[in-house]
């Protein structure tokens, strides 16, 4: 399988803020890639510098064979790029702007049309397609930029956090679209903060935390990886029930997450919930809270950089 997006040593810095550091990626050809992070973790200015709107500090990058900085037409004429926020389109209906679009693209002109309704078709945007922009809901606008971005059946397409304020029809909606577009062959990149997205989603992630890659691999490998169930406690004494258990032949490790909660992992959490409630009885710790679960990518992303990602997205 041959690699679509190269980066090597991909850098962006602004002054002394750097946004982003030495990344190393390698998309393989049908590939559903998710570059998983919190707010401000990098995602956006990598996808950027991908899509040739942003010059790199340092690095270098190929997408399609070509440098991002010395063939940046060739690379845009092989990508569709859906960005993070709604494009503002106007009093122009759906179809107006998906044919404006289109030209834009060079799609010839005996063909604009048929590309249009292809395109609004795919997102389930035709019966609608002639209402003007602004009567579309928010989830309607989001299916409108994905379609201007398929309309030239680009090799990559570049998403943004699609789902980004979508109620759960829509978010579900665009998530049957990544998978058709996957299933056409084409390549995918989804920078994403949704645990859940990159779990159904993707093949394979990058998890990215302040401009850095700190983990990569499948979803299943990540998680398994963990090689441990989780139980997590909340108890106004966490740093103390953490001093008393970490000497325990059954823990594999200790996090002291954001939120306070205390996250144990566990080689069987059927065994550690007991002995946890034994241990906080005997010290006199209330545990006001227990629960065990499998490990998810959420405590992938805690385990190698000590902060949960929801509690990063609500402090942003």
């Amino acid at each position: 399988m041959s690699a679509v997006i190269e980066t090597s040593g991909l850098g962006k810095s602004y002054g002394a803020h750097l946004a982003v550091e030495s990344l190393d990626l390698e998309v393989g050809r049908g590939d559903v890639f998710g570059l998983l992070g919190p707010n401000g973790a990098g995602k956006t200015t990598t996808i950027r510098m991908l899509t040739t709107l942003l010059a790199p500090t340092v690095g270098s990058a190929r997408v399609c064979g070509f440098d991002i900085a010395t063939n940046a037409r060739e690379v845009r004429s092989r990508i569709g790029y859906v960005m993070q926020t709604v494009a503002y389109r106007g009093l122009l209906t759906g179809r107006e702007w998906v044919e404006i679009e289109a030209c834009l693209y060079h799609v010839p002109r005996k063909e604009v049309r048929h590309k249009a309704e292809e395109a609004l078709g795919a997102v389930g945007l035709l019966p609608d397609a002639d209402r003007r922009w602004t009567e579309y809901s928010g989830g309607m606008k989001k299916r409108l930029d994905l379609a201007c971005g398929l309309l030239h059946s680009p090799e990559v397409l570049v998403l943004d956090e699609p789902t980004l304020g979508l109620d759960v029809q829509s978010r579900h909606r665009v998530w049957d679209y990544v998978r058709e577009q996957r299933d056409r062959g084409a390549t995918i990149l989804l920078a994403t903060n949704y645990l859940d997205e990159a779990d159904r989603l993707c093949n394979n992630v990058a998890i990215i935390d302040r401009g850095v890659v700190v983990v990569e691999g499948t979803p299943a490998d990540l998680k398994r990886a963990v090689g441990a169930d989780l139980v997590q406690i909340k108890t106004d004494n966490a740093e103390r029930l953490r001093t008393v258990v970490a000497g325990e032949p059954w823990i594999k490790d200790i996090v002291m997450a954001d939120s306070g909660s205390l996250h144990l992992y566990v080689e069987d959490a059927s065994l550690a919930l007991p002995a946890v409630m034994r241990i906080g009885l005997e010290q006199g710790i209330e545990l006001e809270q227990m629960t065990y679960s499998q490990p998810s990518l959420d405590d992938v992303f805690l385990l190698h950089t000590g902060r949960e990602l929801r509690e990063t997205e609500n402090a942003s």
